[in-house]
């Protein structure tokens, strides 16, 4: 069999695609965070929850945000490195933890939903 027609191998390296999917992984895991902290801000903001509601979202999101830290340190990545560019819209995750105020009523339009007619549980 001549080398032109037989099946070609592809060299992997094994560390790198390691690392690719755990830095595909940990960005979607790091994407819910931030919007599981934007959504209690929130729901803190509006007084939807009691105070020991606010103590465990608070200290689950902490917890996260450490386990996040301990996956990253131990596969080399940085919070840049999950970061990823999604070409003229901007980068997938925000830059600081504070998100936009959400808009008044009067600048809600009618075709947007009412948070609070929405009935959410933590």
């Amino acid at each position: 069999m001549s080398a032109g027609r037989g099946a070609r191998r592809v060299d992997v390296d094994q560390d790198a695609v390691e690392r690719d999917l755990m830095r595909l992984v940990l960005t979607v895991v790091e994407l819910l965070r931030q919007l599981m902290e934007r959504q209690a801000l929130r729901r803190v903001d509006q007084g939807d929850l009691t105070e020991d509601q606010e103590e465990r979202i608070g200290l689950t999101l902490m917890l996260l945000e450490r386990r996040m830290a301990e996956l990253r340190a131990r596969h080399g990545l940085t919070v840049e490195d999950l970061n990823l560019d999604l070409g003229p819209p901007g980068p997938l995750l925000s830059a600081g933890p504070e998100p936009p105020p959400p808009p008044t009523p009067h600048q809600r339009s009618a075709s947007e939903p009412n948070d609070s007619a929405v009935s959410r549980r933590w």
